[in-house]
């Protein structure tokens, strides 16, 4: 579904992204991990439109979408959960929602918003509250809800437990797990690579703006090094 070949990205004279290729087949979860600073967020923006590559491709179901727009990219079937949710703060539940589903027809709207309801049923209680009163747990959701709305093939996420208490991570990683099984292909960026690796079916692990090691998600947590750079171990 998605192909990244030899990406570099750079901010200014600071070289971000060295050469990483990764793929991501459908109806896969795919997850890179590393520490901060390590090129995770950035390799998502530039896959999403919002930062470009100075070499490489990057091919979406066959098309190369290497410099197209970003808001160009949602109605192609890809969307993104942002580190730290950007929900809009000023306008309701309901409201982020409909935002979501833009490039959707009108027809589409409220089963979408049925669908969204049931995977979240706090968003179903929240509905027509403002989204700046809601707690973080529940604007991650609301970030969530809001990429589903636009019927994505590829959901990609970024930190979606950054902040959160464990109980919540559990819940937002049980939600992960459900929209895989509903068929939804997701690339997941996490620091928390325990996790993480624990619903992925394969993982890359970054360091410094390279890929230093591949494999299943049972395979790096297994090993060695992951563990103990990332798990503890």
């Amino acid at each position: 579904m998605l192909k990244v070949e030899n990406i570099n990205v750079y901010y200014g004279a600071i070289h971000a992204i060295k050469g990483i290729s990764f793929e991501v087949n459908d109806g896969e979860i795919v997850t890179l991990i590393g520490a901060n600073g390590a090129g995770k967020s950035t390799t998502l923006q530039t896959v999403s439109g919002l930062l470009h590559s100075t070499t490489g491709s990057i091919t979406f179901e066959e098309e190369n979408i290497a410099g197209m727009p970003a808001h160009k990219l949602v109605s192609k079937g890809l969307a993104q959960v942002p580190e730290g949710r950007r929900v809009f703060l000023n306008m309701t539940v309901e409201e982020n929602l409909e935002m979501g589903a833009y490039t959707r027809p009108n027809s589409e709207v409220e089963p979408h918003l049925e669908r969204v309801y049931d995977l979240f049923p706090r968003m179903r209680e929240r509905r027509k509250q403002v989204a700046g009163t809601l707690s973080g747990g529940e604007q991650q959701m609301l970030a969530m809800g809001r990429a589903l709305m636009s019927d994505p093939k590829l959901m990609m996420l970024d930190e979606p437990s950054m902040g959160l208490a464990p109980i919540l991570v559990e819940q937002i990683f049980d939600i992960i797990k459900e929209l895989h099984k509903a068929g939804t292909t997701i690339l997941l960026v996490e620091q928390n690579a325990q996790m993480a690796l624990s619903v992925a079916d394969r993982g890359y692990v970054l360091e410094t703006g390279k890929i230093v090691t591949s494999g299943s998600g049972k395979e790096l947590l297994n090993d060695e090094s992951v563990k103990k750079a990332y798990l503890g171990g």
